[in-house]
């Protein structure tokens, strides 16, 4: 009687490989070239995928087992591959964002032992980062710091940009960076020949992978690329062949410094945009008032800061504002850039609109907003009428039209009630400014900064607006003390900390106990 060899135990580490991408990214299209190029040079290979919504909208978490069969296997034999990444266990580590490679970081996916890191560095923000009422994105420095401390190399540089050049996904420059890493010892080749095999975008996918692989081996990822806060450009104060324009040009450069002047021409851009020439020289007449009281002596730190604010104060978000950026031709363009449509493809785009009734009075003249405003029950009658969510698509016809003649109206934004509102609210804050600059400096500055605390539109507005009235009647009561501006900033900073406004509270608490 014949009796059949069994196999010895084989126990062979398979090569692991996590990848970590959000949707859109081409996630799922790499791990299905790395698994065909391993079977295509004989190995084994295995995929799973756990998406992570909790963590990122649409982050994906994607775990590739591969090994080669020994050559004296039996026809059939197949290893038992592993279907979770576990921590300390995995030689190849892929972030389709510098984040992701953080959260893999975090995990424990990646070790100085074994683990080759691989990750683009630029950021794609995550909702927790984006719903902060501050600055909320983080620090691409800490993942750099961790990177080189946990990985046993670290392969990064901007693979997004890489893929913006070659009209492909970064999931393409991935690929190619994971060829030049050598985590595979297949030849270049086989990776292309994997691209051609899957017959879809090969071309600009292969001249993607191409420079992916460049990249990677000049690629310097000892230092971060500088934070997103950083290198944020200024218009230009020049001519725009607008007469009206123009004008307030050339009253900038006579009435103000030179220093103040990329300032200023980013807040008069804003502000002429937002309305017309003519509140261009309002603009102009608000920060003749602030230059007044600064000097040379400091910097004009003083009219730079106002310049800054007072637009922002200007330049507020009504009905008028949000139906003009939402029918803006730049914007429906960069919709069709975003999601990669082609010339022939139609592309609609769905708005999540509610307003409320207090949009609609601010919308109105003066007079005749303030008269439903005072009578409570016919307010709240049209509340309910109003008050509700709208999915609106602007490409449409329809919807377009209405946000259009809408944006048109805005020529009569000075007689509504929502603009005496805003136009009490900024000359009152100014003046507690002025009032301050004259014996403070220091303080003057902080008051105009806090201006930050006041955006968006609706609900964020009123928020924003109830934070800034409360630093500004804490400010009044620590008038005279030397350290009224270190505090005025502490208050803003707590007041960016949440949106709830719990670490303010504790914060004017704090100056309650020594007031």
């Amino acid at each position: 009687m014949n009796v059949s060899r069994r196999p010895g135990l084989d126990a062979t580490r398979p090569l692991a490989i996590a990848v970590l991408a959000m949707g859109g990214q081409g996630g799922g299209v790499l791990v299905d070239w790395i698994v065909s190029l391993c079977e295509a040079q004989g190995w084994v290979a295995q995929s799973t995928s756990v998406p992570g919504v909790a963590q990122r909208t649409g982050a994906t978490v994607y775990y590739i087992e591969a090994l080669p069969l020994p050559p004296d296997a039996p026809a059939g034999l197949r290893p038992v591959l592993s279907l979770m990444a576990a921590p300390g266990e995995i030689d190849v580590v892929i972030g389709a964002e510098l984040m992701e490679a953080g959260r893999a970081i975090q995990r424990g996916l990646v070790t100085p032992d074994r683990t080759t890191l691989i990750a683009s560095s630029h950021r794609s923000y995550a909702v927790v980062e984006k719903q902060a009422p501050g600055n909320g994105i983080g620090d691409s420095g800490a993942v750099y710091a961790a990177a080189r401390a946990s990985a046993k190399r670290f392969i990064a540089f901007d693979m997004e940009e890489v893929a913006g050049q070659t009209g492909s996904a970064i999931s393409a420059v991935l690929f190619g960076a994971l060829a030049a890493s050598k985590a595979f010892q297949f030849p270049r080749a086989a990776f292309e020949a994997t691209i051609r095999a899957a017959g879809i975008g090969v071309e600009a996918s292969l001249r993607a992978f191409a420079l992916g692989f460049e990249r990677t081996g000049t690629a310097n990822a000892t230092e971060p690329p500088p934070p997103a806060t950083m290198g944020k450009r200024f218009a230009a104060l020049q001519p725009l062949g607008h007469a009206a324009y123009d004008a307030l040009v050339a009253r900038t450069r006579a009435e103000f410094p030179e220093p103040t002047h990329n300032m200023i021409a980013t807040g008069l851009q804003r502000v002429v945009d937002f309305q017309d020439a003519a509140y261009g020289a309002e603009y102009l007449d608000l920060l003749a008032g602030v230059l007044m009281l600064d000097s040379e002596a400091k910097g004009y730190a003083l009219t730079n800061t106002a310049a800054k604010y007072i637009a922002s104060a200007m330049a507020y978000d009504d009905v008028y504002r949000v139906a003009d950026l939402k029918t803006r031709g730049s914007r429906f363009e960069r919709v069709r850039a975003e999601v990669g449509a082609m010339p022939d493809q139609l592309v609609y785009t769905t708005e999540f609109m509610h307003p409320r009734m207090d949009e609609v009075t601010g919308s109105l003249p003066t007079g005749f907003g303030r008269f439903i405003e005072n009578r409570p029950t016919l307010f709240r009658r049209f509340d309910k009428v109003v008050n509700r969510g709208r999915r609106v698509k602007t490409g449409t016809v329809r919807w377009f039209l209405v946000l259009y003649l809408l944006a048109g109206l805005k020529r009569f934004r000075r007689r509504t009630l929502r603009h005496a509102i805003e136009v009490k609210h900024r000359d009152d804050w100014l003046a507690q400014v002025n009032a301050s600059a004259e014996k403070h400096y220091d303080l003057a500055i902080e008051l105009l900064a806090a201006r930050r605390l006041v955006k968006g539109y609706s609900d964020t507005h009123a928020r924003g607006q109830s934070k800034f009235d409360s630093v500004m009647a804490a400010a009044v009561r620590l008038d005279g003390r030397r350290d009224a501006a270190d505090w005025v900033r502490r208050l803003c900073e707590a007041a960016l900390r949440d949106e709830e406004g719990t670490a303010l509270a504790g914060a004017l608490k704090t100056i309650d106990s020594f007031l």
